[in-house]
C-alpha cells in the first residue's frame, strides 16, 4: 500500500475528542485509477482552507485498483460540509458507478498513534467497520 505524507488542516491543533473517516474506492476499471487518484489530489491541495479539517492521508494500491483516504475531523459536522462541498460533489459524481465505495468512521482523541493501524486494519477487511 502507497501513503501519501500527512497533509494538515486548519484544525490540525484539534485537542479531544475527533472523528476519523476512512474510505476505500475498489474501481471497476484499472484504467480509471489513475483520474480517481488525482481527482483525490485536487482534494488534498485543498485541505488546509477546509473548516474543521485535523488532517489526511491519501492511499493507494494501484495493481489492486484501489485508493482513498484516512481523514481526521474536529467533529461529524465537518465531514458532512466536506462531503457536501461541490467540488468533492461533483468528482463523487463523476466516478459513481465506477466502482464500489466501502467507508467506516469512528471517534477517538488525538492525537492517537494507533489511527494509521486501525484504519489499515478495516483497510485489510480485518474487521467489518473499524473501532
Amino acid at each position: 500500500m502507497l501513503r501519501s505524507r500527512w497533509t494538515p488542516g486548519p484544525a490540525a491543533g484539534a485537542t479531544g475528542s475527533v472523528l476519523v473517516s476512512v474510505t476505500d474506492f475498489r474501481i471497476s476499471r484499472l484504467r480509471d485509477l489513475p483520474g480517481v487518484y488525482r481527482a483525490g489530489l485536487t482534494l488534498r491541495r485543498a485541505w488546509p482552507g477546509l473548516p474543521g479539517a485535523v488532517g489526511m492521508w491519501l492511499w493507494t494500491e494501484p495493481l489492486e485498483g484501489r485508493c482513498g483516504s484516512v481523514s481526521i475531523w474536529q467533529d461529524e459536522q465537518a465531514l458532512r460540509t466536506f462531503v457536501a462541498w461541490p467540488d468533492h460533489v461533483a468528482i463523487v459524481r463523476r466516478y459513481r458507478g465506477r466502482g464500489e465505495l466501502r467507508s467506516t468512521t469512528w471517534t477517538t482523541t488525538q492525537p492517537d498513534p494507533n489511527i494509521w493501524a486501525e484504519a489499515r486494519s478495516y483497510l485489510a477487511g480485518d474487521v467489518t467497520q473499524a473501532p
